[in-house]
């Protein structure tokens, strides 16, 4: 129990009451909705992470009037350190002795991977906004509590490599993060690269964290390859991009693929750095007017414009504030199978639904970094190629290896009618 307690003053841990007592909290279990978020606050992610994702919840708590049907809803947050085990330890005390209903977060795939097994034996809804990893709605789906909301190593691989294949960028080299993350993303991007005629002429796995890339990028830079593809995100990207252009890898005729770029990693990088990149982004905050409206509301509580992560927190927390509502209960199996009823339109998503298999399917967007002379300003930064509709972009149902899932589907004849079927049924 003392290391328990150490683990939570590690991560911050504190609960917010986001309304007044509950009057009548009907079938809401403890009078109150608890959320937790269990995001980076401190390591490489934190700045596509972290407090931000806490804000954009809060948000959604608010825009909700800080209750549903009486019931006020609590928000609670700690930092998972990039550790399975912290994450895990956190997940189940919170399940086991503070009832929490719903559990954020997890920017790391091995994290998110963690959070969603303990999540399914408790019982506890569980929406992954930050991991890639499509494992979560595959081989370690658990589709009667745990959701994808964002992206997925699928969607990324299918907009950024497909794209630039079709440009005649045929053969690739990986650098990659040496963990489940980095794995999957670069498998993925792989066999999009070879399905559209191109070839993987070698790869290298960095640690992760990483500070210097040189070895790698020398690799790189040997094996002739047109395209050097990053299979890694965050501060790993920021630094494997400044030491490629140190490298000169660009200006002899390179070219890198960030197949997980995020706004934050640009505005780091600056334009200078970073122009010219192609990436996939499930968000970006000038993408229409309802983002623009959403994200200056953000920035004005930030300082920032959102990351897609943080822009997919807001979004999954107020769908599953929404979901509990229609359903009148903060039971996690039922909220789950309204949730698969609803379409999802908001300012982030764009159509948006929640399959049977948990992954929350939208569209996705292709976007270069602009140039210097084409920005007009501070986080002007992308020009989107084009939208990728959300059945493009993520693998099929069909094609996923979640069974659970399937019989689901099977039984109600679509993910939509199999969520409704399993929600009349509890």
């Amino acid at each position: 129990m003392k290391l328990m307690k150490t683990m939570l003053l590690a991560g911050a841990a504190t609960f917010v009451a986001a309304g007044a007592h509950a009057q009548d909290g009907g079938e809401i279990s403890d009078n109150a909705i608890k959320i937790g978020i269990i995001a980076d606050m401190s390591g490489p992610y934190s700045a596509l992470d972290g407090s931000g994702s806490e804000a954009a919840v809060q948000m959604a708590i608010e825009e909700m009037g800080g209750e549903i049907n009486g019931a006020p809803v609590q928000l609670r947050t700690a930092d998972h350190q990039s550790k399975a085990d912290i994450a895990s330890n956190i997940a189940r005390q919170w399940s086991d002795e503070d009832n929490i209903d719903m559990i954020l977060g997890g920017a790391n795939s091995g994290v998110g991977i963690a959070l969603q097994e303990i999540t399914s034996e408790k019982g506890v809804a569980y929406i992954n906004n930050g991991a890639a990893t499509n494992a979560l709605t595959n081989e370690n789906c658990a589709p009667e509590t745990g959701l994808h909301w964002t992206y997925d190593t699928d969607a990324l691989a299918n907009g950024t490599a497909v794209a630039m294949v079709k440009e005649g960028n045929t053969s690739w080299f990986f650098i990659t993060a040496d963990y489940t993350f980095g794995h999957n993303l670069q498998q993925t991007a792989a066999d999009a690269v070879t399905a559209n005629g191109g070839e993987v002429v070698g790869e290298v796995a960095a640690p992760f964290p990483t500070q210097d890339f040189s070895s790698f990028l020398l690799q790189a830079q040997g094996s002739g390859a047109q395209v050097v593809g990053l299979a890694n995100a965050g501060t790993d990207t920021q630094n494997s991009v400044k030491q490629a252009q140190e490298f000169g890898l660009v200006q002899a005729g390179q070219k890198l693929a960030s197949l997980l770029l995020f706004i934050t990693d640009v505005d780091a990088l600056g334009l200078e750095a970073a122009q010219g990149l192609t990436l996939t982004t499930g968000f970006y905050w000038d993408q229409d007017d309802q983002a623009r409206e959403w994200s200056a509301k953000f920035e004005e509580k930030t300082g920032a414009k959102p990351s897609m992560v943080q822009a997919g927190m807001y979004s999954s927390a107020l769908n599953y504030l929404k979901a509990v509502e229609a359903a009148g209960t903060d039971d996690s199996k039922q909220v789950v199978a309204q949730l698969k009823t609803m379409p999802i339109e908001d300012a982030f998503a764009r159509n948006g639904k929640v399959r049977a298999d948990g992954l929350m399917e939208h569209d996705m967007f292709l976007a270069q970094v602009k140039t210097p002379d084409e920005s007009e300003g501070k986080w002007d930064y992308y020009n989107i190629i084009r939208t990728i509709p959300g059945n493009e972009a993520f693998q099929s149902l069909e094609d996923g290896s979640c069974e659970a899932a399937k019989e689901m589907a099977a039984s109600g004849g679509s993910s939509e009618e199999a969520g409704a079927s399993e929600s009349t049924a509890q």
